[in-house]
């Protein structure tokens, strides 16, 4: 069965600093018409960083849309056309001040394919050293470690709902980092 729709007409709904809103009218694989509406993002990248302990760094932080603090991994947005290694080579000095000497690509995912075009590229990262914290203005976090063994036992307890994280966490302990 044909499966893909083929875009009409896009109506800019709106546009801003980390994406943009649209809302397409498209043909269904049946040739009826119907609208999507579109969230446009420049994408973005997810760094597990593991400390010469064994630990990886992590960042705990405020995230408006769910009101909540969130334990993360490192993470951060694209800049236009900004190749995703050197998006996670930026993000890991700026949000921890560690900069890593390796840097191992763990996949992409899509984390809301229903309504968004953002997809997050994921790094293992080893080997670091301490060159200075430089957090973009506005942006306020902390920096922790943990064993990647009591990540896994906090979101199977569901302490930790931040989906880029549970995903790259379960990637690292099914390869053995």
């Amino acid at each position: 069965m044909k499966l893909d729709e083929k875009q009409i007409n896009r109506e800019v709904i709106f546009q801003g600093k980390i994406f943009n809103v649209y809302k397409d009218k498209i043909i269904l694989p049946d040739e009826t018409e119907s609208f999507r509406e579109l969230v446009e993002h420049k994408g973005g990248v997810c760094i597990a960083a593991k400390t010469e302990n064994n630990n990886y760094l992590m960042v705990t932080q405020y995230r408006y849309p769910i009101k909540q603090i969130f334990f993360e991994f490192v993470a951060g947005k694209k800049e236009q056309n900004e190749d995703p290694l050197k998006t996670a080579q930026r993000e890991l000095i700026e949000e921890t001040g560690y900069q890593a000497k390796n840097f191992i690509y763990m996949g992409s995912f899509v984390p809301t394919c229903g309504y968004s075009s953002e997809i997050i590229d994921m790094y293992y990262a080893d080997d670091l050293t301490f060159v200075g914290q430089d957090l973009d203005e506005n942006e306020f976090l902390n920096v922790s470690s943990i064993k990647l063994d009591d990540l896994i036992e906090m979101i199977m307890n569901n302490e930790v709902t931040d989906a880029k994280t549970i995903i790259l966490a379960l990637k690292l302990k099914n390869l053995g980092k």
